[in-house]
């Protein structure tokens, strides 16, 4: 007992020594990436027009959490919280990172040794012949033992700490993925939404058009009755007004397929449905849209930040690899315990046994698999870190599109707006002149279809400058980090770059 008890302050002593020492493979470094100072060429052509007011970008407005709520419509809040707590994409995405936590945990215990407590009793017969004397020449006996088995490898070159680094960016990994997910899903409620308003605004724009031509339709056969208008004129008008009523059909199937998507977005089979209703009308643009400064992008998109853990699990990759062909160190493997015929005896003096080892174990000749493996890892890492600047890329370029869309879209409401404006006091003139005789049922025909293609154009303006809005949200992030985490999330994010340590 004495002599076991003078051999722990030296180990003790060595350990700390060991685990003093750095790690090997590269410390990751956040790879330079030379933003630009703005996401387009030029600036937005979009100016100011009557009836169409300008969404002004503010670099000063941050991206809310709940951004969603940003077109103050509480059926969408309500039908967005449903869908984010019921969807199983967000429960599988959750369950992933809650997994690579786990994982993470698991490497973490190789800091620590590990204990380990055994109790093998044994009855056993032998040969008279071979009897053991110190049992009286008795050939049936029964053993006891009881020992404890501290086994540690301590961390001498790192190896550990980079294979935690690695899970620790893994982790990263998930929980981005998990906001990606989250951003995805609210992004698309909405934009469903979005859409289910303007095929019901569409609805009801060509029901009036089939209304407002079935009073033409009744009006020419009073006339065609009267001799004033030839039998052609009403079969065109007849065909006219089937045309229009053709068209209702495609509407209301895109619109039941609106609604299963919504059903489905919100975690429930098409058959369930949804209650909330959207209309263009309810859904307003934010008069204010946020806009955050280039350099801020790469810190608020969840698939950057995904691509950059992935990154430094590929670095921290590096010196697991670099370690392996290093010297492997395994120090006190110990062996505590007592051994007796009774249980009576079996923790008495006599009855005890130790062992300490240790072993230093190096790789000579394996093939260059080893060597190999490392050169491997660095190409991953290459590959990780190209991957990275094109996912930087495709980001600049997602804000850059919306922008451009943005500005494309309102420039757009503002002509359909003024097109349905000038078909509509068309159609009112040519519907006059053709009750004085003044017009051709012709003119008329031709008005009502640009009066009809003008409306629809409108509701489509209207819907896409919606649409817009929602995606320069989803471009810049979704808010995420306005979010209230938990203080161990939040440690975990604000240490992802740095190596991780016991």
């Amino acid at each position: 007992m004495k002599k076991t008890t003078s051999l722990a302050a030296p180990v003790a002593a060595g350990i700390v020594l060991l685990l003093g020492g750095c790690a090997v493979g590269p410390d990751y470094v956040r790879p330079p990436l030379n933003l630009p100072a703005q996401y387009t060429t030029s600036s937005p052509t979009s100016k100011e027009a009557e009836g169409v007011p300008l969404a002004h970008l503010s670099p000063e407005l941050d991206v809310p959490a709940q951004w969603w709520q940003a077109f103050r419509s509480e059926p969408l809040n309500a039908l967005v919280t449903q869908s984010l707590a019921g969807n199983p994409t967000i429960e599988a995405a959750d369950a992933a990172l809650r997994a690579a936590q786990e994982n993470e945990a698991a490497d973490r215990a190789a800091f620590w040794p590990s204990v380990a407590l055994g109790y093998s009793p044994t009855r056993q017969r032998v040969a008279s012949a071979v009897a053991s004397p110190v049992s009286s020449n008795a050939n049936l006996y029964t053993l006891h033992t009881a020992q404890v088995t501290v086994s540690y490898t301590p961390d001498v070159f790192g190896a550990t700490r980079r294979q935690v680094e690695g899970s620790q960016a893994q982790t990263e990994l998930q929980r981005f993925q998990s906001l990606a997910a989250k951003l995805t899903l609210s992004s698309n409620v909405v934009a469903a939404a979005i859409t289910e308003a303007s095929l019901r605004a569409q609805q009801r724009a060509t029901l009036e058009i089939v209304a407002g031509q079935k009073e033409v339709l009744q009006a020419y056969r009073k006339q065609q009755a009267l001799g004033q208008v030839a039998l052609a004129d009403v079969d065109a008008q007849e065909a006219s007004l089937a045309a229009t009523e053709a068209t209702l059909p495609p509407l209301d199937k895109q619109l039941a397929q609106q609604r299963n998507l919504l059903a489905t977005l919100a975690g429930r089979y098409p058959s369930e449905g949804v209650a909330a209703h959207f209309d263009l009308d309810a859904l307003q643009l934010p008069a204010e849209l946020p806009l955050t400064l280039p350099s801020s992008l790469v810190e608020h998109r969840p698939d950057v930040r995904a691509a950059e853990a992935q990154l430094q699990a590929a670095s921290a990759a590096i010196g697991v690899a670099v370690a392996a062909r290093l010297p492997n160190v395994t120090l006190g493997v110990n062996s505590y315990g007592s051994s007796a015929y009774t249980l009576s005896e079996l923790f008495k003096s006599s009855s005890l046994f130790w062992t300490v080892a240790a072993s230093v174990t190096q790789p000579i000749f394996d093939g260059g698999a080893l060597k190999h493996r490392e050169a491997a890892a660095r190409a991953s890492f290459d590959q990780a870190a190209a991957q990275y600047r094109a996912t930087v890329l495709a980001a600049f370029q997602d804000v850059a599109n919306t922008l451009e869309a943005i500005d494309a879209d309102t420039r757009m409401l503002q002509a359909a707006l003024k097109a349905e404006r000038t078909a509509s006091q068309s159609l009112a003139r040519t519907r006059a002149q053709v009750r004085l005789g003044d017009a051709s049922a012709l003119s008329l025909r031709i008005a009502q279809q640009a009066q009809q293609q003008a409306l629809l154009n409108l509701v489509q303006a209207r819907a896409l400058r919606l649409t817009g809005a929602a995606a320069l949200f989803q471009a810049l992030g979704g808010g995420w980090w306005n979010t209230a985490a938990p203080p161990a999330q939040l440690a975990a994010s604000s240490s992802s770059h740095s190596p991780a340590s016991p």
